[in-house]
């Protein structure tokens, strides 16, 4: 089973074979741009608190985020929007390289996306994914959490002459997203593993996720 950075780097090939080169410069530009800011940005770290929150799955409503952590460490994968094409390789990957030792472990995992619940639903059932899908609304948890961003100008531009621009992709009304993200909430409602990826084609693997949740199974809080 290939990685998911070979997996991207075959959709980046895919790429440059079939788009204009301006597409090209401008998705790579906005990439490139988030990684260089994210240095400067307040983002969540290790041992902050998660805090409360309310997401609404995608199959059952709502869900506060204090109920998903308390019976166990939660894994959240924070994911662009269901068309996404590198969310579309993301999400399988990690059920079958993920959530089952995310199971096996006691522990839940949930993909979140400002995305309106009823858009959804459609990656879920088209993957079968075996975790839940849940939406953000407004990007309110990202938000507090320092992992969204903004389309630039270029970016919009290119949106809208396709004739999709992403406020209207995810129903949400913005242009705001999250990086993809994932993080490690232990019961008590404590951040233990904070992965952010600026770059949407460059993303966390399943190892570090698992090694976490294994150190917080035997009570080394010292994780990252």
């Amino acid at each position: 089973m290939s990685s998911l950075i070979e997996k991207f780097q075959s959709l980046e090939a895919e790429r440059e074979k079939s788009w204009s080169p301006d597409a090209l410069r401008v998705n790579r530009e906005q990439r490139q741009r988030l990684v260089a800011e994210l240095g400067d940005r307040r983002r969540v770290q290790v041992g902050d608190a998660i805090g409360q929150a309310t997401l609404i799955d995608a199959a059952d409503g709502p869900v506060a985020l204090d109920r998903l952590h308390a019976e166990g460490p939660l894994v959240l994968i924070f994911f662009r929007f269901a068309g996404c094409p590198a969310c579309n390789i993301a999400l399988p990957h990690y059920d079958r390289e993920l959530a089952p030792g995310v199971h096996a472990r006691g522990a839940r995992l949930v993909a979140v996306s400002p995305q309106v619940p009823d858009r959804l639903v459609e990656i879920r059932e088209r993957h079968g994914l075996s975790f839940a899908v849940a939406s953000d609304p407004g990007n309110a948890l990202a938000a507090r959490l320092g992992v969204t961003y903004e389309y630039d100008e270029a970016s919009r531009a290119a949106a809208i002459a396709a004739g999709r621009p992403i406020s209207d992709v995810t129903g949400t009304g913005t242009w705001e997203l999250p990086m993809p993200s994932v993080l490690v909430v232990d019961r008590e409602g404590i951040v233990r593993f904070a992965d952010i990826s600026p770059d949407w084609m460059d993303r966390t693997e399943a190892g570090p996720i698992l090694a976490t949740l294994d150190a917080l199974a035997t009570g080394d809080r010292k994780v990252a």
